[in-house]
């Protein structure tokens, strides 16, 4: 399930994000890569420690634990910190999947990758290419969003980023160990969460049929968690 979430970030935090990283160090993002994936990865990235990269990601992880439609969406219960990366002059990302299970050291963490993330910081008509190509059940759905959107899909999926032969993509990704493991529950859940909030525009905070919806949705989060 591929799931759109607009204005993570407003115009001025994207403006702030893009002066930051203007000057930053950036350095080869292939030795992030897996012993596979390496051969078909040409990016940019800034190194995990980075003060520059700390403190954007901070703020990144800060607007998602405020952002009712991203805990809907992914009941995330870890989040490796964002990593910035930035694409140009042919730079790509040829298909691959991500590591399902990812090693922290320095926070003595390891995550299992249900959700991967991409929030872009670059504004379409700036780069040409560069589109987030993810192959689902029904063929490859492609994203390229505005600047502060951020685009959610499971980690199990192939999916590449095309070359980049014109301008600059900058974007942070980021990946979740979600309290539910099971993508279609967790698909059910968020369908389910979203239908209650539309419901409850206008009824009573009472109403008698959205505590029901709302008692089966909790039940059911309780049977399919694993926390």
């Amino acid at each position: 399930m591929l799931i759109v979430i607009e204005n993570v970030l407003d115009a001025g935090e994207v403006r702030l994000f893009r002066e930051r990283l203007s000057a930053a160090a950036w350095v080869d993002g292939a030795p992030t890569a897996g012993s596979r994936s390496v051969a078909v990865k040409q990016n940019l990235q800034l190194d995990r420690s980075d003060p520059v990269a700390v403190e954007l990601g901070q703020m990144i992880l800060r607007k998602l634990g405020a952002h009712p439609v991203f805990i809907s969406a992914s009941l995330a219960e870890k989040i490796w910190p964002p990593v910035f990366n930035r694409y140009e002059n042919g730079g790509h990302y040829g298909t691959h999947v991500d590591s399902a299970l990812m090693r922290l050291p320095e926070a003595g963490l390891t995550i299992r990758s249900d959700l991967s993330a991409t929030l872009f910081l670059s504004e379409p008509d700036e780069y040409d290419g560069g589109e987030l190509l993810i192959e689902e059940q029904y063929g490859a759905q492609a994203a390229k969003l505005n600047a502060g959107d951020m685009v959610l899909y499971p980690s199990s999926s192939l999916h590449q980023v095309t070359p980049v032969t014109r301008g600059q993509r900058v974007c942070a990704i980021m990946w979740m160990q979600s309290a539910i493991a099971d993508a279609a529950a967790r698909g059910m859940l968020f369908e389910m969460d979203q239908s209650i909030q539309a419901l409850s525009v206008g009824r009573a905070k009472d109403d008698p049929d959205v505590d029901r919806l709302i008692h089966v949705y909790h039940n059911l989060l309780r049977r399919w968690a694993q926390v």
